[in-house]
């Protein structure tokens, strides 16, 4: 298969013969000096086995959203190779970002105490260009640069919503409260929009019940406990 497009966490692979895509999950994980963070806009370090386990995260959190009428593009996942098959739709270049309570870089760019609560949830969309440190981005600037047409931005935000309230109900049900998060959406040649890349905890941040804030490692691996024993 053909990389198509390589990412800091995924590539993107495209099987040339049939045109069929998969995301490629990696062990690679963001950070700085050797601290992994989900907020970071570089790899801070590489475990093995995160690929796998992102993945079964994933899946386990794309059927969910499925199963509650919120569209993916998600199709089938290979555990064995990291790989998951996904529906071809244009990604925009933009993350869309969900807050319940203050915390990140929200807090250093607005001088805020962290864990401030939102209610309504807060949302933000910032362009995903790690050279200009994902600047927030409005709609009218989306519409300038032809990133997005008209109603898309509003339609995504919707979309936000019904994602952070499929995904807070979930993690609530786990043990764990949900503090802010960030997704990609997908369009198809029809302009129908979904959620796009990946649902592991590179893409949140989460309170345990002792209140400490778990790295994406140590989260998807008690995620998947905590699944197993739900089961």
């Amino acid at each position: 298969m053909k990389t198509i497009y390589t990412g800091k966490t995924k590539d993107v692979l495209l099987n040339e013969a049939t045109g069929e895509r998969f995301l490629r999950f990696k062990d690679d994980a963001t950070g700085e000096d050797g601290v992994f963070d989900p907020g970071s806009n570089t790899v801070g370090g590489s475990v093995q086995g995160k690929g796998k386990v992102g993945l079964e995260v994933t899946q386990y959190f794309f059927e969910l959203m499925e199963k509650n009428g919120v569209p993916t593009h998600y199709l089938g996942a290979d555990l064995d190779n990291c790989l998951m098959k996904v529906k071809a739709v244009t990604v925009p270049k933009l993350e869309f970002v969900l807050r319940y309570f203050t915390a990140g870089s929200m807090c250093r760019r607005f001088t805020l105490e962290g864990g401030i609560p939102f209610d309504p949830p807060y949302t933000e969309v910032t362009l995903k260009d790690d050279a200009q440190g994902d600047p927030l981005i409005s709609e009218r600037l989306c519409l300038m640069k032809n990133m997005l047409v008209p109603g898309q931005y509003q339609a995504a935000l919707d979309l936000l919503v019904r994602v952070g309230d499929v995904l807070r109900t979930e993690l609530a049900g786990l043990g764990l409260s949900l503090i802010d998060f960030k997704v990609e959406f997908g369009f198809d040649a029809d302009g129908n929009i979904c959620v796009a890349d990946e649902i592991t905890p590179d893409i949140w941040r989460v309170k345990d019940e002792s209140g400490n804030i778990p790295d994406q490692i140590a989260c998807a691996k008690m995620l998947l406990q905590r699944i197993a024993n739900k089961k």
